[in-house]
């Protein structure tokens, strides 16, 4: 969000004045759809008061197109009705700070990575909490019913036991679904990464077993300490011989 001061530049702009055209060339790479009937939508709804010419023409201050990416970005980003918006533009033009705007969609901890790029031990050891729900996960992983259905009927995807809530690796596994799928490569192929997967986990199950005997706090602290690290070095091994494998 921008500092009170960003959208108004204050009554004493003195920048250069733009036309309506020159106003959405400067508007279009950020907001793509934007019109000139939008921007005179805008106007007549009073978030913006161009100056106009002895003719009547529009001409813009930058002041004006700052205010503009406000009200455009506020609607993109948070879906404000224009009327809040105009609230928060009445409050900064009288110097105060618009208030805090909450996020619309649920926000997802970012997974840590190691400095080669693959996952390191950490990331298998941190839990977030995350829960989605069928729709949410829907929405944040811009994946179709259809795709998710078939994740899940493949074993892919599994909604928590209970609640039926879904968690940061379904939404992980999602998102990359849909990205393969632009390649062609549909859910029904990735049984083949599933049954990797498995045998991967088996052999870090056989790993920590002997380490899970004991019924003290610091053997299951080791045990699962252990994992993380096997994980995150079977990770790595699969995806460079991936990468190998296409180098030859």
């Amino acid at each position: 969000m921008p500092h009170a001061s960003d959208p108004h530049a204050g009554p004493g702009d003195a920048s250069p004045r733009m036309n309506i055209g020159e106003v959405l060339d400067l508007l279009r790479p950020d907001f793509p759809g934007v019109t000139i009937p939008k921007i005179r939508f805008l106007e007549d709804k009073g978030l913006i008061k161009p100056e106009r010419t002895p003719a009547g023409y529009r001409k813009f201050s930058h002041r004006d197109v700052e205010r503009l990416r406000y009200v455009l970005r506020m609607q993109r980003d948070h879906y404000l009705p224009l009327r809040v918006i105009g609230e928060h533009l009445d409050a900064i033009d009288r110097g105060l700070e618009p208030p805090a705007i909450d996020p619309v969609v649920p926000t997802v901890p970012t997974v840590a990575l190691a400095a080669d790029g693959l996952p390191s031990a950490e990331s298998f050891r941190r839990r977030d909490g995350l829960r989605l729900s069928r729709k949410e996960l829907l929405k944040v992983a811009e994946v179709d019913e259809e795709l998710l259905g078939e994740l899940e009927r493949f074993g892919l995807i599994t909604p928590r036991p209970g609640s039926g809530h879904y968690d940061t690796d379904d939404l992980v596994i999602a998102q990359t679904a849909r990205d393969l799928a632009e390649f062609g490569i549909e859910p029904r192929h990735l049984r083949a990464f599933k049954a990797a997967a498995d045998r991967e986990v088996g052999l870090v199950e056989q790993v920590t077993a002997p380490l899970s005997r004991g019924r003290d706090a610091a053997a299951t602290a080791r045990a699962a300490d252990v994992a993380s690290q096997v994980a995150a070095l079977s990770v790595r091994l699969h995806a460079t011989l991936v990468k190998a494998g296409l180098d030859r």
